[in-house]
């Protein structure tokens, strides 16, 4: 049994070993294919503007899963579908290596959202604002590690973890640092059900029971996490 156990790890370590010099040698010839996806996902993969997701350090299963579905028309995205369909497989793979061979940047500091403030209220105080933000992140924390119970939304940590570094083998992605504004996107995308057309999708059935508060508190918290 021991000689058995013991041949497995070898073979196992032998695979890893051969596995990695791939993918670095596909990561080299991604980062070639990716160039022209910098001018909206920065050099690097982290991109600069809110609106567009960094890239970097995410895992390279989730990133060619999400690739093929911008191809197939399974995710709903008119920027992304035209240039996946000129990707084969292959080519996929090897953007998405070049990009998890990354690291994502952290934020900087957070503030709340010009469109918080009233034209017609107060003007808020330094300490007023950050006491805002402190509690939406609060609120946004409580409800990534413990959901809502009332409401039935799901912890997010069962799924992307504790820090938000997602779950490679099931192909979940990592969160952290990601930007908010693009967060908040994504979690309205999925409750108005504009991101994917299967209505059993475990996103699309969380988000639809999220309030619009609960995502802008969650996007912030999980952006600020690094």
């Amino acid at each position: 049994m021991i000689k058995k156990l013991l041949t497995v790890a070898i073979s196992l370590a032998l695979l890893t070993s051969t596995g990695h010099v791939l993918a670095q040698g596909n990561a080299g010839v991604g980062k070639t294919k990716a160039a022209s996806c910098a001018g909206c996902h920065g050099e690097g993969g982290n991109s600069m503007m809110p609106g567009f997701p960094k890239l970097a350090g995410q895992h390279a299963n989730y990133l060619v899963k999400q690739l093929k579905a911008f191809k197939a028309g399974e995710r709903n995205a008119p920027m992304m579908a035209p240039l996946a369909l000129g990707l084969d497989e292959k080519s996929m793979e090897e953007i998405a290596l070049y990009y998890a061979g990354g690291k994502i940047s952290a934020n900087p500091a957070l503030t709340l959202p010009a469109n918080d403030d009233d034209d017609d209220a107060p003007t808020k105080t330094e300490e007023q604002k950050k006491a805002e933000l402190d509690a939406l992140i609060t609120q946004g924390g409580d409800l990534y590690r413990n959901g809502n119970l009332s409401r039935e939304v799901s912890a997010c940590v069962a799924c992307h973890g504790p820090y938000a570094e997602g779950n490679k083998p099931a192909a979940y992605p990592a969160l952290h640092s990601q930007h908010a504004e693009y967060l908040i996107k994504t979690l309205m995308d999925f409750k108005n059900g504009q991101r994917t057309k299967n209505t059993e999708n475990m996103m699309y059935m969380i988000a639809k029971k999220m309030t619009d508060d609960d995502i802008k508190a969650v996007s912030y918290y999980i952006s600020s996490m690094k």
